[in-house]
């Protein structure tokens, strides 16, 4: 029936714009922990994994319910119009990471920095650094956040779906590959295990 598929889609797109604002809060969850770990606790630790649920989870609900109802009285108002009313964009999640990913970098300079003798290739793991909290923070989108698909034309345009497609959705490898896979202790569990299994067959 065309009113099922109508109720269909926009549950989709409700959905969608959900999904994408809870990844830009999701980002900020990751640099308010990372940033928890390096520098000093922001929650204590009784209570800092609730806030960052709901944070992640429920934030993004604070922005669509309210999008959500004024598309609804725009299509009423208009019979049928609203398509281009848009999500507030997720400019906050994308600025405070900004600050936090700077404060990071402060704090990883200093420490390579007292330890200059000991990290001759200060400048090369400084740089290792910054490329690695890009994506994980979601950096990449502060580049074009003020690069509307409105105001974005030609190449620019295909450059910043090019950019953000592929950091988006290789963001959870990327995380997996450098903070799991290649972290010493996981190796070494993971060879452990390996030997473990080897030996009982």
């Amino acid at each position: 029936l065309p009113w099922q598929a109508a109720l269909g889609c926009r549950a989709a797109q409700v959905l969608m714009q959900y999904c994408i604002l809870a990844n830009h809060y999701w980002f900020l969850v990751e640099a308010v922990y990372l940033y928890k770990l390096l520098i000093g606790a922001v929650f204590s630790e009784k209570n800092y994994y609730r806030l960052y649920l709901y944070l992640g989870w429920g934030t993004p609900v604070v922005f669509v319910v309210p999008w959500m109802a004024a598309k609804y009285l725009k299509e009423n108002a208009d019979q049928g119009g609203g398509a281009g009313l848009c999500v507030p964009l997720p400019c906050l999640p994308s600025q405070i990471n900004l600050l936090i990913f700077m404060r990071i970098l402060k704090v990883i300079l200093a420490k390579l920095r007292a330890n200059q003798k000991g990290y001759a290739d200060y400048k090369l793991r400084l740089a290792k650094a910054t490329l690695t909290l890009i994506p994980l923070f979601g950096i990449h989108e502060v580049v074009f956040i003020f690069a509307t698909d409105e105001q974005t034309t030609g190449i620019l345009r295909y450059v910043k779906v090019f950019f953000t497609l592929f950091l988006n959705s290789f963001q959870g490898f990327l995380v997996a590959v450098l903070y799991c896979f290649a972290n010493k202790e996981v190796k070494s569990e993971m060879k452990k295990k390996w030997q473990l299994w080897k030996l009982d067959h």
